[in-house]
């Protein structure tokens, strides 16, 4: 009898070298993924921080890790990414939009420029709203199901089975800023709010194909991004604003993602998780 031939997944994450994408990356790999690590910036002379600190940290693993520097905003360094991915590890079975940046200044509501409107709207929603659908085509194709056509998902039939395995999962980082308002950032709300729906949108189409899309939810988490914000969140979390008296951490939404990839919520495509120590809950 012939061996059978081990197979490994692959996982492409976005905005991979620092803060939630790194702690992301590190924890799918200690779960047996190889990972294709996209960031803007691919400084294969800084191994101290960036995609290389965290190429020998998924190594370590014993994992194989490629690192691509790409703009996710732009439609041929997503058909990059793609193509990287396809080309080393054979296909992608994991992806998670996780790249996205805050406006580089705060202003109130009244006073958004069209500039920073324009560059949140571009760099976190039309970025991994494109970049997904270029993966869910990859994706149906290894299924042999095609780039969509309209009769994969009929009732007479079920997807064809996938040479590769786990189940194909797409996830979409989004924010409690998806809900919340916050008017000293309007533009980060909105393109987190779009996001949201991108992924309800994915996860309705892709279902009949046997693709899991969900959103995941990070609340307050302790990154570069928010760390211009510490002493203001250091004094709400002490004041009771979280039912979990704690800053979040990139761990937190690694080992969120892992339920994931492992198939926990096989049967619930499309649910929001949100990982923030239960600010969610309405409370008295």
């Amino acid at each position: 009898m012939a061996a059978t031939q081990s197979f490994t997944p692959c996982a492409l994450i976005t905005g991979a070298g620092q803060g939630i994408g790194r702690g992301i990356a590190l924890a799918l790999a200690a779960d047996g993924y190889d990972i294709v690590a996209n960031d803007i910036v691919a400084d294969p002379t800084n191994t101290a921080k960036g995609l290389y600190e965290v190429k020998a940290r998924v190594e370590a693993f014993g994992r194989r890790c490629l690192p691509v520097q790409a703009d996710i905003s732009k439609p041929a360094d997503q058909q990059k990414l793609v193509d990287a991915a396809v080309a080393e590890f054979g296909g992608i079975d994991m992806l998670v939009n996780n790249a996205g940046v805050a406006p580089k200044v705060r202003t109130d509501i009244l006073e958004t420029t069209e500039e920073s409107y324009d560059r949140l709207m571009t760099i976190n929603l039309r970025g991994p709203f494109f970049l997904t659908q270029k993966v869910a085509r990859q994706m149906l194709k290894q299924q042999g199901s095609g780039a969509g056509g309209q009769g994969s998902g009929s009732a007479a039939s079920s997807p064809a089975p996938s040479p590769r395995t786990p189940t194909p999962v797409i996830v979409f980082i989004s924010s409690i800023s998806a809900y919340v308002s916050s008017t000293g950032r309007p533009e980060y709300c909105i393109s987190k709010a779009g996001v949201s729906m991108s992924a309800m949108l994915y996860a309705d189409r892709l279902a009949r194909d046997g693709i899991c899309v969900y959103e995941i939810r990070p609340g307050i988490i302790a990154t570069d991004m928010t760390a211009v914000v510490k002493e203001k969140y250091d004094k709400m979390i002490a004041d009771g604003l979280l039912p979990q008296p704690r800053w979040g951490t990139p761990e937190d939404i690694g080992k969120a993602v892992v339920g994931l990839a492992k198939g926990y919520l096989a049967y619930s495509t499309g649910q929001v998780i949100e990982v923030g120590g239960g600010f969610g809950i309405r409370r008295l």
